[in-house]
């Protein structure tokens, strides 16, 4: 499915070879050791349901559901709609998410884990976009660093359209 509206950046078939990559680098760097995977809701879904298709271990697997946009705009406030259930004291955690973008909200929400006893969160992410960034955060783990672009796809989406496209694409403004 195309639109006129969406430039393609990644096909599906660059997104899957990347994020085999960084499931076989996670397997690697983590071998022995239990990890807990939570995505962020609900841009996340897709790539945390490949990623820990792709990572060759056991892994517990939660979500959160925060949001800090509204349109094309970061609100600036991060809102959690939605908790964890299991408990991570103690434990590593991988937080998963679709863009790194401010910053803001997966700042927040490590921080939140860490307060709760987490061992170490690192930040999973499908795409980095530090040209955005306003907080002092990177992801230990990013498929792709992007430009200042509004991408689709893939998860992605533009007031909860677009999240079903089997690509990632800019949407021409």
């Amino acid at each position: 499915m195309t639109y006129d509206n969406i430039r393609v950046m990644m096909t599906k078939e660059e997104i899957a070879k990347m994020v085999s990559d960084m499931g076989k680098r996670i397997t690697e760097d983590f071998a022995g050791q239990e990890l807990t995977l939570i995505g962020v809701l609900k841009g996340s879904f897709i790539f945390l349901s490949d990623l820990v298709r792709a990572i060759d271990m056991p892994v517990e697997i939660d979500f959160i559901c925060a949001k800090s946009y509204q349109g094309t705009t970061s609100t600036g406030v991060v809102n959690v709609k939605m908790d964890t259930i299991l408990d991570i004291k103690g434990k590593t955690v991988m937080l998963v998410e679709d863009i790194l973008d401010t910053g803001k909200t997966l700042h927040a929400l490590r921080e939140t884990l860490l307060s709760r006893g987490a061992k170490d969160v690192k930040i999973v992410t499908f795409l980095d976009k530090p040209a955005r960034r306003t907080v002092d955060i990177k992801a230990d783990y990013s498929c792709c660093t992007i430009e200042d672009r509004f991408v689709v796809g893939y998860g992605l989406d533009y007031d909860e359209k677009y999240r079903n496209l089997d690509y990632v694409g800019e949407v021409l403004l």
